[in-house]
């Protein structure tokens, strides 16, 4: 049997977009490339891109088992983190916190695919269920089409872009909230995942220009959106606030991800700094986890200054009014930026610590279940990393 081969491209593209999350959550624009690539532009379509690059249209002979893969692998961990921090909310508020809603049946299981806000200590794991959402539609979209021999990669990119783009301009227009935030969020997304498709499927062989003409090109095209486009950064999960028409998000998106990707090809290739893009690798193979835990990381270092604050004079400027009902508050000694690389090494290292603690549990869970030994679990993970 093939031994598998990790895309590392892809991986360190899945670890810059991961990063520019948690730095955005931070307020922090260090690598927006002096506000050129805002990260509200692309971000969190480069999780589409790269779901959609990994789609298998295998799935469309195997739907029933393809979907209740990704119900193991997207849905049940993320119902069991939701259930975890909304435990956490529940005891937090008792101990003077305003941050989070009850815990109830909606809170549990529908509200997060009504945003996924409903906790707020995980609020970026909103992605999850949606991704879930699109993938389910992906691989039923495409299997009807093949029956009508519609399954063109290039109809249906187009076809979802037209979509997305007339979805943006009833957003634009105030007729997407609501309820039809949900469909709403969903065709706005769908674009995403399918150019992942089609670059891998259509454009990646041809993707071989030189790195100084396609940077050229790329950073050219950007700087005549900003100029000419207005405000670039929209939200996706509210499916809100495009200040530049319904065509230039799209236009950010394919330039945003055409920059990362380039960048990320170059750190996969060694780039000079192997043991820089080996550390992104291991970040690429655990976004969800850091997708999940990153606002948590956050609040346990606030968590630490505001301890100083009470028990020491420093951190005297700590306003714990808002530590308590805020999620979003960032305390920065000194008020300087720089206290934001704190948060940002936690938020990333921290939910690695969980991952590989929860993945170790889960192991060991399997040997009990299964009453296999080490040589067994070795051998379920080479066969794990061969499917992927």
């Amino acid at each position: 049997m093939a031994a598998y081969k990790e895309n590392r491209e892809l991986r360190i593209l899945s670890a810059v977009g991961i990063i520019l999350v948690a730095a955005g959550h931070l307020g922090y624009n260090l690598f927006d490339l002096g506000g050129l690539f805002p990260y509200y532009s692309f971000h969190v379509f480069i999780f589409l891109f790269v779901s959609g690059y990994f789609y298998r249209p295998e799935a469309e002979k195997r739907i029933g088992s393809y979907l209740l893969g990704k119900c193991v692998t997207l849905l049940l961990p993320y119902f069991l983190w939701n259930l975890f921090y909304g435990v956490l909310a529940m005891l937090l508020r008792k101990a003077g916190f305003s941050i989070g809603q009850e815990l109830s049946v909606y809170t549990l299981l529908i509200a997060p695919f009504d945003g996924g806000h409903q906790f707020m200590y995980h609020f970026p794991s909103w992605f999850v269920p949606v991704l879930f959402l699109i993938e389910v539609i992906n691989v039923l979209m495409r299997r009807v089409l093949s029956l009508f021999r519609l399954n063109s990669e290039w109809l249906i990119f187009a076809g979802t872009l037209l979509l997305g783009i007339a979805t943006v301009w009833l957003a634009i227009g105030g007729h997407v909230w609501g309820l039809y935030k949900i469909p709403g969020r969903l065709l706005f997304m769908l674009p995403g995942y399918e150019l992942g498709r089609l670059y891998r499927t259509k454009l990646e062989r041809h993707d071989l220009l030189p790195d100084g003409p396609y940077f050229l090109i790329v950073i050219g095209l950007q700087v005549l959106i900003t100029i000419f486009g207005g405000g670039l950064a929209f939200s996706a999960v509210w499916v809100t606030s495009f200040g530049s028409g319904p065509v230039v998000p799209y236009l950010t998106v394919l330039t945003g991800i055409a920059f990362w990707l380039r960048v990320s090809k170059l750190l996969a290739e060694g780039g000079g700094m192997p043991y820089f893009s080996d550390q992104l690798v291991l970040i690429g193979r655990n976004t969800y986890a850091v997708m999940m835990h990153h606002i948590f990381a956050f609040f346990l270092v606030k968590s630490v200054f505001y301890v100083v604050s009470v028990l020491t004079p420093l951190c005297g400027e700590f306003d714990a009014a808002m530590y308590f009902s805020e999620i979003n508050f960032i305390y920065l000694p000194g008020g300087a930026d720089a206290g934001k690389w704190i948060y940002l090494l936690a938020g990333i290292g921290i939910p690695l610590l969980i991952a590989g603690l929860t993945g170790r549990a889960w192991r060991s869970l399997g040997r009990l279940v299964t009453g296999g030994g080490d040589s067994d679990d070795r051998s379920r993970e080479g066969n794990l990393r061969k499917i992927k």
